[in-house]
């Protein structure tokens, strides 16, 4: 019977269970996933998590917290300069505990530990999203349809006053070429009514001159 046990003791004293935790986590660290059985991962993982959330606040205090419990100098300076920056924007669960097959030997449930932000192949398929805590309900789709409706509305209308500048501008055009047809016609009339005149006055004169000889014979 459990009767309030939180911890699991692991079938070791204290001094050797926080050795072995100690240790473990610093594979955890240097290699960012290891195999172990499924009730040392899951005591693993209460040991390493808050210390991976002091990493977050690189301060000379939180490195010698890091390291009274790590007792290892590079794996403590591998978790503030290399796992920190990754793990930044997450607030929290920064482990994955993967069960696999019983182990042959004595049939103890195995499990695999690695760091969340470090397993390639399912980093690439995320896409980071902002969360927000605001619980306010989502715009109806109503409203939507109708921005876009009047929004098409405005454009149909700008259309319609660019196609009726379009059609007046072809209109004054045309008339513009038709005015000038009609002044080129006229001037031409001009001119073949001053050069008929024209023969008309030499005609005149030339009749004028013979009539005068006639009357002299």
């Amino acid at each position: 019977m459990r009767h309030g046990k939180k911890i699991n003791h692991l079938s070791r004293k204290t001094a050797h269970r926080g050795a072995m935790l100690a240790n473990m986590a610093c594979s955890l660290i240097e290699h960012k996933r290891i195999n172990t059985t499924l009730a040392k991962a899951k005591a693993l993982r209460k040991y390493v998590e808050p210390l991976i959330t002091k990493s977050k606040d690189d301060t000379t205090h939180n490195r010698r917290v890091v390291f009274s419990y790590l007792k290892n100098k590079e794996a403590s300076s591998t978790l503030f300069r290399d796992v920190a920056p990754k793990i930044n924007d997450r607030p929290g669960g920064y482990t994955r505990i993967v069960k696999l097959n019983n182990r042959l030997g004595d049939n103890a449930e195995m499990a695999m530990i690695e760091l969340v932000d470090f397993n390639e192949l399912l980093v690439k398929g995320d896409v980071k999203k902002k969360k927000t805590r605001r619980r306010g309900g989502k715009k109806s789709t109503n409203a939507n349809l109708e921005n876009v409706a009047t929004e098409d509305v405005k454009d149909s209308s700008l259309d319609s006053d660019v196609i009726e500048d379009a059609v007046v501008v072809e209109e004054n055009t045309d008339k513009e070429v038709v005015t000038e047809s009609e002044n080129k016609n006229k001037e031409t009339v001009a001119e073949t009514d001053s050069g008929s005149s024209d023969e008309k006055e030499e005609k005149a004169s030339g009749e004028s001159e013979s009539n005068k000889e006639d009357k002299k014979d």
